[in-house]
């Protein structure tokens, strides 16, 4: 079953055809398009701060399916309070000539080094952070346990960092095999779940031509062992880290979070908003805001009341049984 929740966070919820608009269904072009190392092209999507000088620039790494426009709901906030967002299309998804297909672990942690340097070479004397949602936060995760130099702080969103287990993943790895193109999508997932209380993002995230609706096997193995790759180098990212996650959150469930958070760090900043699902970028219960609070003034209450919510959440994980 935990496989088959995961299958449903990868891809884009079912909206039937209810006339999208010429905004939900835009196409909008690249900011500019950064030549990786071997020679791939990934296209990235900048929201510029409001401000003459950013006060810090954030590199935001989107979810599987998903791609640089994961952010539009959330950049107001950031971009408002003076940071600016540099969003690319994970290599696999959004624009990128490999659509579809998977890079693996090892390329697409390099691609998110290669762009913290070239923000790096950009903005000499800016901060830069990296976030992640989902998917981007396991890489982002494994970034933050590597030796990647000029990294700020660390920002994870219902992180998809998790072990599912066996027999799931030997089944998904056998799967992967013998029928490595055989494609799913949602409509494989029993039962109803809710990704974001924010209809007006899922509209656009449906309608979006960027967005992946269906998955092959072979990817969805490789998100697998990216998401176990990621939990098991938990203990070694480096301070300032903050997750963020959703009380309400049916794809990375809560003895996979609770898990989660007995790995990281000492000092872990850890942040449980109530009401939220699994895209925080897109829902309205506070992500964000509590995201540039944190990065403003890392010792104040978060303005959510995250910090009470996660202190309590953890006294009530330790009485369950999380293995």
């Amino acid at each position: 079953m935990g496989l088959m929740v995961l299958l449903g966070g990868c891809t884009a919820p079912h909206m039937p055809d209810l006339h999208p608009t010429a905004q939900e269904t835009a196409l909008i072009p690249p900011t500019l398009t950064l030549t990786m190392s071997d020679g791939a092209h990934i296209p990235l999507r900048l929201y510029p701060a409001d401000t003459p000088e950013p006060r810090g620039i954030i590199l935001a790494l989107h979810g599987y399916g998903d791609s640089r426009d994961a952010f539009e709901f959330a950049a107001p906030t950031f971009t408002s309070a003076g940071f600016t967002l540099a969003a690319p299309d994970i290599r696999g998804f959004g624009q990128t000539t490999e659509r579809g297909s998977w890079a693996g672990r090892a390329r697409m942690v390099q691609d998110a080094r290669e762009e913290v340097l070239w923000l790096r070479t950009r903005y000499p004397d800016t901060p830069i952070h990296v976030m992640g949602e989902s998917m981007g936060g396991a890489i982002a995760l494994l970034l933050a346990a590597s030796d990647t130099p000029g990294i700020s702080s660390t920002i994870l969103l219902a992180p998809a960092a998790l072990d599912i287990g066996q027999p799931w993943e030997a089944i998904l790895g056998g799967m992967d095999l013998l029928a490595p193109h055989w494609k799913l999508d949602g409509s494989a997932v029993p039962g109803h779940r809710v990704a974001s209380d924010n209809l007006k993002a899922l509209r656009r995230l449906y309608f979006d031509p960027l967005t992946l609706h269906s998955s092959t096997i072979h990817p969805l193995y490789g998100l697998t062992l990216l998401m176990r790759a990621a939990y098991d180098s938990a203990p070694k990212a480096r301070l300032p880290l903050l997750i963020i996650f959703g009380g309400r959150d049916q794809f990375v469930l809560p003895p996979f979070t609770a898990r989660l958070l007995r790995k990281l760090p000492q000092g872990t900043r850890i942040d449980e908003l109530p009401g939220a699902h699994h895209l925080l970028s897109r829902d309205r219960r506070g992500a964000a805001q509590d995201a540039v609070a944190w990065l403003t003034d890392p010792d104040q209450f978060l303005p959510s009341g995250g910090d009470v919510a996660a202190a309590a959440w953890q006294a009530t994980a330790q009485t369950q049984v999380f293995p």
